[in-house]
């Protein structure tokens, strides 16, 4: 081996050294989705690079790495030319996204009507008298958290992986949107009257009922989503695309109702 190879040997990444970059890119992309989907890092915010990683205390390899998977899972949007974004979903996109969660919802549903537990049913009843709790207290960021343990656990139980991870990708994507919605007392007090809906008729193993009640849960988050976006103005000119230009600073942001 000539001296020019051994040197290129000497400076290449060893196997060791690309699962260490994997492993802590892995991690990068689960701090940054945590910072987007809790609205610090809001929706069309440019990932500046060399911030991030100053930010996380690593080099710029795995934040590129980690917002190239953010990518390709929906919540980050490159822009040629200009870097890379939080993705913004527009009213439109949203509706449809509403659309697909109300199928998936309602299989859930019905599935686990056929086959909860009683440790299951405990556990969503807990849920619900939870999210009562908090209603009655104003609570919405209580609230909110409950909303979706109770979500988790109905795509848990009654959802396969496929299902599970098609549910999660969606959720992801109308998190912010959901978290607006909630936050109006009556929004609260509605929601959670469907989520009682849904666990009377899992009780009930009525799979049919059980199907109807989520499907009427997540068609009323979807009515209340465009009853605020009315209200409010959201998002009257957005085409519902995701590779539109960066938000300007200032610029008002989608608002939306919850499930």
């Amino acid at each position: 081996m000539d001296g020019s190879a051994a040197a290129r040997d000497a400076s290449a990444p060893s196997a060791l050294d690309i699962v260490r970059t994997r492993s802590l890119a892995s991690l990068v992309a689960q701090e940054i989705e945590r910072m987007i989907l809790s609205g610090a890092l809001p929706a069309g915010d440019r990932l500046n690079e060399q911030a991030l990683a100053t930010r996380l205390g690593v080099s710029r390899g795995p934040v590129r790495e980690a917002v190239r998977g953010l990518e390709r899972a929906g919540l980050v949007v490159a822009v040629r030319n200009q870097g890379s974004y939080v993705r913004q979903v527009g009213a439109e996109e949203a509706i449809e996204i509403w659309d697909l969660r109300t199928a998936i919802t309602g299989m859930a549903c019905a599935r686990l009507a056929e086959r909860a537990s009683p440790a299951q049913l405990a556990a969503l009843r807990a849920l619900v008298k939870r999210m009562e709790a908090a209603r009655r207290a104003d609570d919405a960021k209580a609230y909110f958290a409950g909303n979706v343990e109770f979500h988790e656990a109905l795509l848990a139980e009654g959802g396969g992986p496929r299902t599970r991870r098609l549910a999660n990708e969606l959720e992801k994507e109308l998190f912010l949107f959901r978290r607006r919605a909630l936050v109006e007392p009556q929004n609260m007090r509605q929601s959670n009257a469907e989520h009682a809906a849904i666990l009377r008729a899992i009780a009930a193993r009525d799979a049919e009922a059980a199907r109807s009640a989520g499907e009427a849960h997540i068609a009323g988050g979807k009515r209340r989503f465009q009853a605020t976006d009315t209200a409010t103005g959201g998002n009257r000119h957005d085409n519902g695309h995701d590779d539109r230009p960066p938000r300007r600073a200032g610029a008002r942001r989608g608002v939306a109702g919850g499930g």
